[in-house]
């Protein structure tokens, strides 16, 4: 791992101490806290207690995180799960994009997970396969920012180090080969139209996990940012209904 870049500004990680209910947010691939922070802030007036951990080589520069693995990014969110288990009686997940990756990922490997809630979470994105074939090209074009709503801007990279998509392609294999593992309740958000991850990564998911408790909840009126979009209202109200119920 590579901390040669700055944390940009309002990239940072993010904690609220609240009571003993834990919720653990996680941003996506390239992207910053910046796109959960809302969530964040909503759920610690709500009373939760709160973490919103910086995934490693995120929120600084691209250089930083093309020294970065699937692991490092892993190991992020464990931390913020330990973070919360010290504090907290029963832990919540949720995630946007590889974030939802992860909080698939998290209740995998965490039986005590009360539930999780994935946002656009990818486990299959065909054209990022292609990376394979790019000989002597190191980044590639920016994929953050797909907002719906105008004058919206999230705080993402420029570029995209084919390394790092080499890497989240590793993950989301690991993480679709033990989706049956996942038998917490799920809420899984998916917008309608998505220009990063392909929206039928929502059925694949509902249908490969073995909870009992799952549904889809679409969302109309946003991209892939949803968080950040038209439907991040929606969104905090259906997961803190969705919390609520699995008490």
């Amino acid at each position: 791992m590579s901390n040669q870049f700055p944390v940009l500004k309002g990239a940072e990680a993010f904690y609220y101490e609240g009571n003993e209910i834990g919720i653990l947010l996680s941003h996506g691939f390239t992207g910053s806290t910046q796109s959960m922070r809302p969530l964040g802030e909503a759920y610690a007036k709500a009373g939760y207690t709160v973490c919103g951990p910086r995934l490693y080589g995120h929120g600084t520069h691209y250089e930083d995180m093309e020294q970065t693995s699937h692991e490092d990014w892993i190991a992020s969110v464990e931390e913020g799960y330990h973070w919360l288990k010290e504090r907290c009686d029963t832990i919540f997940v949720t995630g946007l994009s590889m974030g939802g990756t992860l909080s698939l990922y998290m209740a995998e490997n965490h039986p005590d997970i009360r539930a999780i809630i994935p946002i656009n979470a990818a486990v299959s994105v065909p054209s990022m396969e292609s990376v394979h074939e790019l000989q002597d090209v190191r980044f590639l074009d920016a994929i953050g920012s797909d907002i719906k709503k105008t004058g919206i801007k999230e705080l993402a990279y420029e570029k995209t180090p084919v390394r790092s998509v080499k890497e989240i392609l590793q993950l989301m294999e690991a993480v679709k080969r033990d989706l049956s593992k996942v038998t917490c309740p799920a809420l899984i958000f998916v917008s309608d139209e998505d220009h990063v991850v392909p929206p039928v990564n929502a059925k694949l998911i509902h249908d490969a996990i073995g909870s009992e408790r799952k549904a889809i909840y679409p969302l109309h009126d946003s991209y892939h940012v949803a968080t950040l979009d038209y439907d991040q209202q929606i969104i905090i109200d259906k997961t803190l209904a969705f919390i609520e119920g699995n008490l």
